[in-house]
């Protein structure tokens, strides 16, 4: 596969999308803010296998990031980037300057409403509305016929199919699984910022996982029992969780019983390292 072409200027974007469409062809969006992995990757290469030309964008937005953030030193590597991009099939990167994104003046943003407001939003509350603002603008600069997002971010893919229908965006919205490493922890540009030592510990956020996922499989159906199980699990290797919540497949709900498809989702600190993982119940 050739390099991706990268492009910044929204016009010139535009061009390239409305020349695949005589041809045929459709257009795929997998939205990222870069420092790439091989879960980005899975996206690109699901992306390539539906659609005919597979456009990664790759910005940092600022708004999704609060005060105190690491927004600064998220990693970047737009270089890195595009060399896994071209074999994994991308055609196009999509690279926009903070300035293109957010023009001055710049005052509108979205809010999705309740279902931005637990887990996540409860310690970064304005973190979705960025969120939903940046994919907002990504989808309008580059008008995709499907987008292309990870599973790992739960929350997110909820909060982003609720705009798209409460919108009515034209656009379908394709939701993939988690990429893990061998070990069992979840791929994520942050996965950076651990020492060796903080990578062995962010495991118990799998085995966590994996535990409830065992006690449910023996017949365990108390979501209370379930989530104290797993915090026990984090506790022994000095993990700080802020949330584990046990919740109703596709949704929010919180669930006192485990009956039907449910989901365990957690985020928890491992030293100043903020991750976030989920598994499905069964």
């Amino acid at each position: 596969m050739s390099p991706p072409e990268v492009i910044t200027d929204p016009a010139k974007l535009r061009q390239r999308i409305s020349a695949a469409r005589p041809a045929g062809k459709r257009v795929a969006l997998v939205p990222t803010m870069g420092a790439l992995h091989a879960g980005h990757v899975s996206l690109v290469e699901a992306a390539r296998r539906d659609c005919g030309v597979v456009i990664t964008s790759i910005f940092v937005n600022p708004t999704q990031f609060a005060p105190g953030e690491d927004y600064e030193r998220y990693p970047r590597n737009l270089e890195g980037d595009c060399a896994l991009l071209g074999p994994a099939g991308c055609s196009i990167v999509f690279a926009p300057s903070v300035e293109t994104m957010y023009p001055a003046g710049s005052e509108t943003s979205i809010d999705v409403g309740s279902v931005a407001r637990p887990l996540e939003g409860e310690s970064r509350p304005t973190h979705f509305a960025g969120v939903a603002t940046v994919v907002m603008k990504l989808f309008q600069l580059a008008p995709a016929d499907a987008a292309y997002f990870g599973r790992k971010d739960y929350q997110q893919t909820l909060v982003v199919e609720r705009m798209v229908r409460d919108l009515n965006v034209p656009i379908e919205l394709a939701v993939c699984p988690i990429v893990r490493e061998p070990d069992g922890l979840a791929m994520s540009s942050r996965n950076a910022y651990l020492s060796p030592e903080e990578r062995c510990r962010a495991l118990a956020i799998h085995a966590s996982l994996r535990l409830a996922e065992q006690l449910v499989g023996r017949g365990e159906r108390d979501a209370q029992q379930i989530r104290e199980a797993a915090l026990a699990l984090l506790a022994e290797s000095d993990i700080t969780p802020e949330y584990v919540a046990i919740v109703r497949e596709g949704t929010l709900e919180p669930l006192e019983v485990v009956e039907g498809p449910a989901v365990i989702a957690i985020a928890a600190r491992v030293g100043k390292t903020r991750l976030i993982d989920n598994l499905i119940l069964q």
